[in-house]
């Protein structure tokens, strides 16, 4: 390869970076595949960080509080993922929906597809809201969380339950941009969310001047203002018709007949993420039992900075989602099958790339988050064991959203419950409690269970039965 050619190489790389952050419209069922998941997966591996960030931001200021206060958040957060699993759900519903109708070009329809979602989602997450914020001791305490962590954490755990519906609109609006192939705009309004947290966090937990001094009550409170103002600028921009998606307040008229279709992908995705987030609640119930406040602390440590590799791996594979769908109402599935392919290999390179780094820097990554050596050691080990199983769980990711961009939800459903619950809960409490392995058990099961998902999800992929699901 001579050196003009590798020049070429890197300026056309470099160009697409910019177009990709500039959120130029784009038709991706034409033209060339690498292009196309570039295009997408650059902002929405950057949407998907910023996401990862509001975990590690909070972890970062409250693991100076104490165990208990870390051990506080992360059970709160353990919970929580069943908001994000309707959020996920219901967005998941959206994506499909608006991707096949653009690629159909038919942006009315489209807008009318996401309109519907948000009622659905607000009516949702007013329930969970309101029991969130009044049980929230019997919460902690179904956790396993000692009576010292439940007496400290109330106030976040209530705070953040009641701000579920901003969890909900953050996710389900900006799985309506990526379903449009906006993924520019669901990338601002997460880095904007960020930032808001970022200067929030330190000065609600520690207070400083006039603001007095929040502790781990703090964290919630920035982290549910931060995603408020993020849900206010797609607000903003969704109404101010300068989109692939323009919203109008007739959208929003109750389509009964929409609304049971949005339902219908919508409550297998729900479940296929429920199953999941229950199996990491049981995890992290298992590690506290186990290993008490300090296995607890190091496990729920390492857990974030995994999610921080893993949420950009997760946006690469939402490519494949906003690829599958357009290409499939542009009646083409076999482009759409070939843009799963794609977006597979790159995610898997990255993945190994990840866990390389947790490999040989687990320690010093770890030591800026906590100081406690029996934390650290917890959460040291939860890395390095998760991590062998990064690749497939690269791969895995990406065959399942392609199902979900295809609306056949189903299909990841039945494979998480398999997986999760037929597997590696079981192996977890085989591991941990019969053969006395405590939280080390519960680590192991994670990267199997990750590994038999993706084999079972490649082999129902390659039968193409996604290709005939009509929405």
């Amino acid at each position: 390869m001579t050196l003009i050619t590798i020049r070429e190489k890197i300026y056309f790389f470099y160009t697409l970076i910019l177009r990709s952050l500039k959120g130029e419209e784009h038709d991706y069922t034409k033209g060339s595949l690498r292009t196309a998941v570039i295009l997408l997966a650059i902002p929405m591996m950057l949407e998907m960080s910023m996401e990862s960030v509001f975990a590690l931001v909070d972890i970062y200021f409250v693991s100076h509080l104490g165990k208990h206060a870390t051990s506080t958040v992360g059970l709160t957060e353990s919970v929580i993922t069943i908001v994000y699993s309707l959020a996920i759900g219901i967005s998941m519903a959206a994506t499909a929906m608006v991707a096949r109708r653009i690629g159909e070009k038919d942006p009315e329809a489209a807008a009318r597809a996401g309109a519907q979602a948000i009622l659905l989602s607000i009516a949702v997450t007013l329930f969970i809201s309101i029991a969130g914020f009044v049980y929230a001791d019997d919460i902690l305490r179904l956790m396993g969380a000692e009576e010292q962590a439940v007496q400290e954490g109330r106030n976040y755990t209530r705070i953040m339950m009641a701000g579920s519906l901003v969890i909900m609109l953050l996710f389900l609006i900006n799985g309506i941009f990526r379903g449009a192939g906006d993924a520019m705009m669901a990338m601002k309004s997460l880095w904007i969310a960020n930032i808001c947290n970022i200067i929030l966090c330190p000065l609600l937990i520690r207070g400083s001047g006039p603001i007095p001094a929040f502790g781990v009550t703090g964290a919630a409170m920035a982290t549910t203002l931060g995603r408020g103002v993020g849900v206010a600028y797609q607000l903003f921009h969704l109404f101010r018709g300068d989109n692939i998606i323009k919203l109008k307040w007739r959208h929003f008229l109750p389509d009964l007949t929409l609304i049971k279709t949005v339902v219908n992908i919508a409550v297998p995705g729900i479940l296929q993420f429920v199953i999941g987030s229950g199996s990491w609640i049981v995890l992290a119930s298992l590690v506290v039992q186990t290993g008490q406040s300090e296995a607890s602390a190091g496990y729920q440590v390492a857990i974030r900075i995994v999610m921080f590799f893993i949420l950009p791996a997760w946006g690469m594979s939402n490519a494949a989602a906003t690829l599958v769908g357009q290409n499939l109402g542009a009646k083409n599935p076999e482009r759409a099958a070939a843009s799963v392919r794609i977006t597979a290999k790159y995610n898997a390179l990255f993945m190994l790339f990840v866990s390389m780094i947790f490999l040989f820097l687990a320690e010093p990554i770890v030591s800026f988050f906590t100081q406690d050596a029996k934390v650290s050691e917890y959460a040291v080990l939860a890395m390095r064991i998760i991590a062998s199983g990064y690749v497939f769980y690269g791969l895995g990711m990406v065959m399942m959203n392609a199902f979900n961009g295809a609306g056949d939800t189903k299909t990841p459903t039945y494979i998480n419950l398999v997986g999760f619950w037929g597997f590696q809960i079981p192996l977890a409490w085989l591991l941990s409690k019969t053969l006395g392995w405590g939280p080390v058990g519960v680590f192991i099961a994670i990267p199997a269970a990750e590994t038999l998902i993706t084999l079972i999800s490649w082999y129902l992929f390659r039968q193409g039965k996604w290709k005939k699901i009509d929405i």
